[in-house]
């Protein structure tokens, strides 16, 4: 098989800290011979587990790059037993335009999955990704919020996995991290996602749904920041003492946890995250911005329990997801 094109410009292998790139080339109109440039740093002090550290998968989410590269800036090696890879912006194309998927190729980098070497520009990121950063992983965290649709409760996740107890790693992981909430969370697709190429390797996998509305606030960059610590102490990678605080635990038992948009209009939520809900209540009401004077369509909870994220822009379409639920353990 063909070699992946990105080089670096660090050492893996070195002590110390080191910041860098990521350098894939890219020809383009404005530049020839021109690279797309991904930050990068690894902090390393002899042997020990590997941690890989990603935010901006999508490229309209903050807390994962706001936590990142504040890590960056201040992590010491003399902390350390093992290394930590920081990558802050990982679909950097498409964190460089606030939008979700890249503007060079229209990749979503979370759909990607396993990628190809001689693929798009965002396939060939999953392909380093998948072939060369997520080998060296023991732990891997990757960063996400609502971006500019959603607007989540601030919670860890974990996956159901066939491994109970690669399972159970990912799960002490998580709850390590100490997000207000923490979840065991449902997929509507997981095909070509990072998540499941980071578990389908073995690897002690996290997540994070940690607001959105495309932008970022104290409370989720505070979760955030304490978060990543914390899972890099779980790990036995970064010397220091958990700091907890009270968590909930939900968990989605099926798929009547998604509701879709029925129709284009205008949204108006009657229920914010975090209200609980009964079955049959009115989550919503999609208003038509056509015509004056017509009825709106309700939208009803499907189920009792929890609700965790919302659509956040004021317009909606067919098909959009409306609202996610889940039921508190």
């Amino acid at each position: 098989m063909r070699e992946n094109p990105i080089s670096v410009t660090i050492d893996f292998h070195a002590d110390g800290v080191q910041h860098g790139h990521l350098r894939l080339p890219h020809s383009r109109n404005d530049s020839a011979w021109g690279s797309v440039m991904i930050p990068i740093t690894i902090a390393k002090n002899g042997d020990g587990p590997t941690a890989l550290l990603t935010g901006a998968n999508h490229g309209d989410e903050y807390e994962g790059p706001l936590a990142l590269v504040e890590l960056a800036q201040s992590i010491r090696a003399e902390d350390l037993k093992g290394r930590v890879i920081i990558v802050p912006f990982m679909n950097y194309p498409a964190f460089a335009t606030a939008t979700r998927i890249s503007p060079i190729d229209k990749g979503n980098m979370n759909r990607a999955f396993p990628g190809k070497v001689d693929g798009t520009i965002t396939e060939k990121i999953a392909d380093y990704f998948q072939r060369t950063l997520l080998p060296m992983a023991d732990f891997v965290l990757d960063f996400h919020s609502g971006g500019k649709t959603l607007d989540f409760l601030p919670f860890a996740a974990s996956h159901i996995l066939d491994d109970k107890e690669q399972e159970a790693r990912c799960r002490a992981a998580r709850d390590a991290f100490n997000a207000p909430w923490t979840i065991e969370m449902r997929e509507i697709d997981s095909m070509g996602m990072y998540d499941e190429a980071a578990e389908g390797l073995g690897k002690t996998f996290v997540t994070t749904e940690l607001g959105g509305g495309g932008t970022s606030s104290l409370e989720t960059i505070g979760i955030a920041r304490k978060g990543v610590r914390n899972f890099l102490i779980h790990a036995g990678i970064l010397s220091g003492e958990l700091e907890t605080a009270l968590t909930r635990h939900i968990s989605q038992p099926g798929d009547d946890c998604f509701l879709f948009c029925e129709a284009d209009g205008m949204i108006e939520f009657t229920a914010t995250p975090g209200d609980q809900i009964r079955k049959g209540d009115v989550l919503a009401r999609i208003w038509n911005t056509q015509h004056c004077g017509l009825p709106p369509i309700e939208i009803h909870s499907k189920m009792d329990g929890l609700l965790i994220a919302r659509h956040h822009p004021g317009l909606i379409q067919l098909g959009d997801c409306l609202a996610v639920m889940a039921v508190e353990a």
